[in-house]
Order: C-alpha cells, then structure tokens, then sequence
C-alpha cells in the first residue's frame, strides 16, 4: 500500500523591520531664531502703516519753537513707537553688515554662549580641554569675562553706539518736523502698543535678555 507524500510545513511569512533613518539632534539656536522671528512678525503687524510714516504732505520746514519740537516729538514717539523701534534695529543692522569682522565676533559670542551653556544638556559629559576639565561654574565665568572683552576691548560697542546715535537722530528730526495733528491715538490703545511692543527698543532688549534667561533656567541641573 502506498504511503501518501507528506504535505510541506507551511512557510510563515517574514517580516523585515523597518529601517528608520537616524533623528537629527535639532539646532540649539532653533529655539532663539523662533523667538526672534516671531517677536518681528508681532512687531510688524503692530506697526503703523510706512506711507504714513513718510508722507510728505504732513511736514513742516521747522516747528514755531524748542517746545513746539518737544511736543511734536513726544506725540509721534507715542504714536510710531514700533516705527521707530524698528528704524533702529535696521541701522543696527545696516552697520553690523558693513563691518563683517564685528559681525563675525558677535555670532561666535552667540555661538559660544549657546553651545557651551544655555543649551548644553544636563547628562553632557564636563566640557574638557588641554586635559582638564572645566565646570558648570568655570565655564560661565570664561564666558562672561569673553563677552566682557568683546564688548568692551573690540569695535563693537563703538559701532553699536554709533549706529544707535545715528539712528536716534533720525528719529528725533524725522519726530520734529512731522505735524502730528492728524495723528489720533487712544489712550488705551497707547498702552497696548506699548506693553505689545515692549516699550521701544530697550523694552525689546529686555525681553531678548528675559527669554535668553528662561532658556538658562528651564534646565537648571546642566548649571550645577
């Protein structure tokens, strides 16, 4: 009698696992550039409109007097604060970009500080150079005495005060000679301007300076 062929097992089916790519460490100066880059876009959109800013039709040759110029200041200062805000930061700007060795110092006292502390993870292993091994402590003191002497040692804080001289000036002449009689402002919409564009250009220094100290503080064990 004939045996009958054994069946073959069945073949179960093999999974390959998927390969997935490595996930990039995101950029340490991702989060300062979202800060900066959405602080601007509020800055704009609270501004007054430019055309209003230079129409021809609402200057004078010169005011009756010193405090008819006083006057006529303190209302357009109210009233295009994040004009004039914004006028500064791109005189800065403009000389920042003409004097690329200032601009490179800058962004490596940037770089510096972002990598070697504000966004230094808490587990990193101490930072060691020359076989030695820097703390927490060390490290913010290098740096400050750095930025002490990059600040004050370099041309920088010359031509951050130029410019801001410069800027400044044409705030105050463009200020004096603009008839502010058709400007309207609202008591309450001045204090939200203000308090929305951090009260000028010193306001917006602050809440970078503010924002760059959160970033320290969110991971306070990295600074131990």
């Amino acid at each position: 009698m004939a045996t009958a062929a054994a069946s073959p097992p069945p073949i179960l089916p093999i999974s390959t696992p998927a390969t997935t790519s490595p996930s990039r460490s995101p950029s340490p100066f991702a989060p300062l550039i979202s800060r900066l880059s959405s602080s601007l876009r509020r800055s704009l959109s609270l501004a007054r409109p430019w055309p209003e800013l230079v129409d021809p039709t609402a200057f004078s040759p010169r005011p009756d007097s010193f405090p008819s110029a006083i006057h006529r200041l303190r209302r357009n200062l109210s009233y295009f604060r994040l004009n004039y805000s914004l006028l500064l930061l791109f005189t800065l700007s403009v000389s920042l970009l003409s004097h690329p060795f200032v601009l490179i110092l800058l962004l490596s006292l940037l770089s510096a500080w972002s990598f070697f502390y504000f966004y230094r993870a808490a587990d990193s292993p101490p930072l060691t150079l020359f076989g030695r091994q820097f703390s927490s402590r060390e490290i913010l003191f290098i740096l400050s005495g750095f930025s002490f002497y990059v600040l004050f040692f370099t041309p920088i804080a010359s031509l951050i005060i130029q410019s801001l001289l410069v800027g400044l000036a044409i705030v105050c002449v463009h200020g004096a000679l603009r008839v502010p009689e058709d400007l309207f402002l609202d008591e309450q919409e001045a204090a939200a301007r203000s308090a929305a564009g951090g009260g000028g250009a010193a306001g917006g220094l602050l809440s970078f300076l503010n924002a760059a100290a959160a970033s320290a503080t969110s991971n306070p064990a990295s600074h131990v």
